[in-house]
């Protein structure tokens, strides 16, 4: 009665939390009437654009709505789907995002289908949220999700009462029953049958969701707690990732397999103070061994380089085929850095390869990285489907054809296909297994994948390693030929401020370890284009996302950026101002850090809230409490926190770190494997950062050699700083300390500080390297 009574042109009056409750109302009668009127007024409801499968391209799309204005890419997938969908960023429905497999399927399955989309246009205010623009409100729906369905992920569908309360919710659902999972029409008759004979239960039981969900989410410091022991969080989080590991292939589950640099960079800093333990040496086995099984596996990309997302079986053979920028930025920084720790060249060439990959296919002219590329792409360009992997793939005949030249010097009549396909895994009848393909995408494909050593291929065919090298080489380069004339899979071209900084951060590590200015160039590029394009200025906040627009410009959106975007970037600088030495980076650093503290910290229980706990449209104020495919913000917070306070003096921001880690202090000792991350950040706590201050002029040759040789060691618990002598700059201004420090003899000159009380200066690289490593 009350939204019969509301009179629509006044809905465009509202505040958004009025408006968003009175639309709610309406979920549970038919939207033909009023339609009509939000379309004409151009504010509220919109259907969608094409999806992943893209449009068919023998006719015209039957539907078209206002979705194909839309920036997001996910949005636009969308466009022309039968269904009309109302693009909020509250009341939702389904959630999603570009390059997402599974969303393509349900979207080519379920809303491109007639009979589904009329059931959900009559009967539902659908909504349609690219998780990758609005990750505040996936983070709370996928709470509720996970919650009470035991897992999660995405194409994520919900469904809300009026008053927005999750009663019912899931992941996938086919159009039709499937087995014993039920098809989405199925859900939504049962749903609307519900609703009409049950309604006051499904709210009941919406807000007592909420209110146990309230309660499980909350973190929170209690008073007089006290930091968590690190010998005994750190140990339990080594020996629960240790439980899990996979002997065989590396990695820490069975199938399927994710490559969680998380785990593998926490495990690094154990070895780093456990090296004289059978521990420490099983921890640093495990790293060394899963780094090296992901960069023979299909995983890796050995024709275009980069990782895709995910291995679907436990052998990192057969991947999910998308590829996305966080996981490029962190991998970087865990090859190079179990490269510092090994000396192991194929691990410091695999760091190089990802950075080739996101330089060449995710970089925007103005510095910028895009977000992600698609799993599916069309097989031949007068394909009107697509199928996923079909841009990486190849058939033996395929193989045969493109490199038929006879290999002089090798044993027998054989030709470079022989030696490539030996090498790479590659079947007459396609190397994929039938379990990993369930669509029969894959039929007759092979995915390359590293199935014998250098010397042994190059034995096995009677050649030297360097002439095998030379020809897998030559035959790569004409693999990749051929695949840019195919059609490419979908780019998101849509730049987020928090994967930005985690890429940031790679080229800036892998670039200062290798001694590599084009790499550190490219980093501040990616910084410049951060505060231009992602830092509003007179706001004094950063910006969540922008787009390549049309005519290859920059397009910002206007939504703010979350807590991820402030933490990641604050890294991502903190790592280049280490890099470089060029101090306007941290400068900018700090004043991120103090914007992050004034928008998210919680001043009553610590740490800090996902998004602005203002917001009174998110029913749940969230503290991210895991490590996952990204470190959670509150992880990488408490680490930037500490390196700040050592690079600016700070004292301050190191008790707010501890804070921050007390108020996650039950999940660290319990479920540590669960905040890997974050658990680095317990062991700087307890071990403190070193102090590494090099005295010399900034170009001098001296000065180059000793920063060098602290950039070739693995040193989790350090911060590195130049002291250039200018008493007037701003490190010196935050750190007075730095006047008493001066170089040795006209020589460029080290000291190694704990709490500036310094051991003896050195101006020798080998001795700077023994004293680190003692």
């Amino acid at each position: 009665a009350e939204a019969q009574k509301c009179c629509l042109g006044q809905l465009l009056m509202l505040t958004c939390a009025e408006a968003l409750r009175a639309l709610s109302i309406l979920i549970s009668f038919s939207t033909d009437m009023f339609c009509d009127c939000f379309r004409s007024s151009g504010v509220i409801f919109f259907s969608m654009a094409s999806g992943s499968n893209g449009p068919d391209r023998s006719k015209t799309p039957k539907h078209t709505n206002r979705l194909s204005k839309e920036k997001s890419s996910y949005l636009l997938q969308h466009a022309h789907n039968p269904v009309t969908y109302c693009l909020y960023h509250f009341l939702l429905l389904e959630v999603g995002y570009s390059t997402c497999h599974w969303c393509h399927v349900m979207e080519r399955e379920s809303f491109e289908d007639e009979e589904i989309g009329k059931i959900l246009s009559k009967n539902f205010v659908c909504i349609k949220v690219d998780r990758e623009e609005r990750p505040d409100v996936d983070k709370v729906y996928m709470t509720f999700v996970q919650a009470t369905s035991g897992g999660g992920g995405w194409p994520m569908s919900v469904w809300l009462t009026p008053d927005l309360r999750p009663f019912i919710g899931g992941t996938y659902f086919p159009p039709r029953d499937s087995g014993r999972r039920p098809g989405l029409k199925t859900v939504l008759l049962r749903i609307i049958e519900q609703w009409q004979s049950n309604r006051e239960t499904l709210e009941s039981s919406g807000e007592r969701v909420l209110e146990a969900l309230r309660k499980g989410t909350e973190i929170s410091a209690s008073p007089g707690e006290t930091l968590p022991s690190s010998p005994d969080v750190a140990n339990r989080c080594y020996q629960q990732l240790a439980h899990s590991y996979e002997e065989e292939y590396g990695g820490f589950r069975e199938a399927p397999k994710f490559p969680s640099p998380v785990n593998l960079m926490f495990l690094m800093s154990f070895w780093a103070v456990n090296r004289a333990s059978s521990e420490g040496a099983e921890a640093l086995r495990m790293v060394l061994h899963t780094l090296r099984m992901m960069a023979l596996g299909g995983i890796h990309d050995h024709v275009a380089q980069g990782f895709h997302r995910y291995s679907t079986d436990s052998s990192w053979h057969v991947p999910h085929f998308e590829k996305m920028l966080y996981d490029q930025g962190q991998l970087a920084v865990a090859y190079i850095t179990a490269y510092q720790v090994s000396g192991e060249c194929l691990l410091a060439d695999v760091a190089r390869d990802v950075l080739l990959y996101v330089s060449r296919d995710l970089s925007d002219k103005s510095g910028g990285f895009y977000s992600a590329e698609d799993a599916d792409s069309f097989p031949t360009v007068e394909s009107t489907e697509k199928r996923e992997g079909a841009f990486c793939v190849w058939t033996a005949g395929e193989i045969r054809e493109l490199l038929p030249d006879i290999v002089k010097g090798a044993t027998g009549a054989i030709t470079q296909a022989n030696i490539f396909m030996h090498h790479y895994g590659v079947k007459e009848q396609g190397n994929v297994d039938p379990a990993q393909d369930p669509h029969g995408e894959l039929q007759g494909q092979n995915v390359l994948i590293v199935r014998y050593s250098v010397e042994l291929t190059a034995a096995h065919f009677g050649i030297s390693v360097d002439r095998l090298s030379e020809l897998l080489s030559d035959a790569r380069a004409k693999l990749a030929e051929v695949r840019r004339a195919r059609p490419p899979p979908h780019l998101d071209t849509k730049m987020l401020a928090s994967w930005n900084g985690l890429m940031l951060s790679g080229f800036a590590r892998v670039g200062a370890m290798l001694g590599d200015k084009a790499l550190l160039e490219r980093a501040e590029r990616a910084a410049c284009f951060l505060r231009e394009h992602l830092w509003d200025e007179e706001g004094q906040r950063i910006l969540h996302s922008c787009y390549r627009g049309d005519n290859m410009e920059v397009d910002a959106s206007p939504i703010a950026g979350f807590l991820d975007d402030y933490a990641f970037v604050v890294c991502g600088l903190l790592d280049l101002f280490e890099a470089t030495q060029r101090v306007h980076w941290l400068q900018w650093a700090e004043e991120l850090q103090l914007r992050q503290d004034q928008l998210f910290w919680d001043s009553q229980g610590s740490g800090y809230f996902c998004s602005d706990p203002s917001d009174p449209t998110l029913l749940l104020a969230l503290k991210q409490d895991q490590d996952g495919a990204e470190p959670s913000a509150n992880s990488v917070s408490a680490m930037n926190l500490l390196r700040l306070s050592h690079l600016t003096g700070r004292q301050d921001w190191i008790q707010r770190s501890q804070q921050l880690l007390t108020a996650f202090s039950d999940k660290l000792i319990k479920v540590p494997v669960a905040l890997p991350d974050m658990v680095r950040s317990v062991m700087a706590q307890h071990y403190t950062l070193k102090q590494i201050v090099i005295c010399g002029q900034p170009d001098a040759e001296d000065t180059a050699s000793l920063i060098s040789c602290v950039n070739s060691l693995f040193l989790p618990h350090k911060v590195l700083m130049l002291a250039d002598g200018n008493t007037e700059g701003f490190l010196y201004q935050r750190l007075p300390v730095l006047s008493t420090l001066v170089a040795q003899e006209g020589k460029a000159t080290a000291y190694v500080c704990e709490n500036f009380a310094c051991a003896l200066p050195v101006t020798c690289p080998q001795e700077l390297r023994r004293l680190l490593l003692e």
